[in-house]
């Protein structure tokens, strides 16, 4: 019996030679990385070819990273022996995947778009994974971004909005919720101008109010 693989797609994407989204952090990511405690433990899920949880890593942070590919996964443990840094990875569908939780002291998500079903509740696992006080830093496309080609689900129902995220990460403490016009020049399929939503948010150390439980 042949049983099909569901992250195919991106297993000949990462099977390239090059850098699908090239080997630097992401920009944005770069610019909060403040936010996020210097020595910590970072979940980085949907880290592809490890180009973010690399380069954390290298900052001192004790990194996994998380992706379905095991071709990507195998380029980022590359990158990270190249560069002389710890890299942590699992190969793991997040959709089935066991979350930890109350684990990380910060959640770095780039890019990585969840089908409309699965989209809150993977959200919420995020949310769960971090410590009280952990901080989750997020960029991804929004619905503007069908009107460019740099990059993203062609779905729109996968791209995000502001309005989306605050309702998605409902109870956390929001530092940062914009949505931006950027240029991406991240490797050969994230280039030029794009219209992404950008996060930066801390669990809070405060326990859910009375009748309002999580997801589960």
């Amino acid at each position: 019996m042949t049983t099909t693989n569901p992250f195919a797609f991106w297993d000949e994407r990462y099977s390239q030679s090059d850098f699908a989204y090239g080997v630097e952090p992401n920009a944005f990511l770069g610019e909060a990385v403040g936010c996020l405690p210097a020595d910590g433990s970072v979940l980085v899920p949907g880290d592809g070819e490890g180009r973010n949880g690399v380069w954390l890593s290298g900052r001192g942070m004790t990194v996994l990273s998380v992706d379905g590919s095991a071709v990507g996964l195998a380029k980022a443990r590359r990158l990270a022996e190249e560069c002389a840094v710890p890299l942590t990875t699992e190969h793991a569908d997040l959709a089935s995947w066991a979350w930890p939780q109350n684990h990380f002291d910060g959640v770095v998500a780039i890019f990585l778009h969840f089908e409309p079903a699965e989209r809150a509740r993977l959200h919420r696992r995020m949310v769960e994974a971090l410590r009280p006080g952990g901080t989750l830093v997020l960029e991804a496309f929004r619905p503007e971004q069908a009107a460019y080609s740099s990059g993203g689900p062609r779905n729109a129902d996968m791209l995000y909005s502001a309005a989306m995220l605050r309702s998605d990460f409902d109870g956390m403490e929001i530092q940062c919720l914009d949505e931006v016009l950027i240029d991406l020049a991240e490797g050969p399929y994230h280039t030029g101008t794009a219209a992404t939503v950008r996060l930066i948010a801390v669990k809070s150390h405060r326990p859910p109010q009375s009748g309002r439980g999580t997801e589960s």
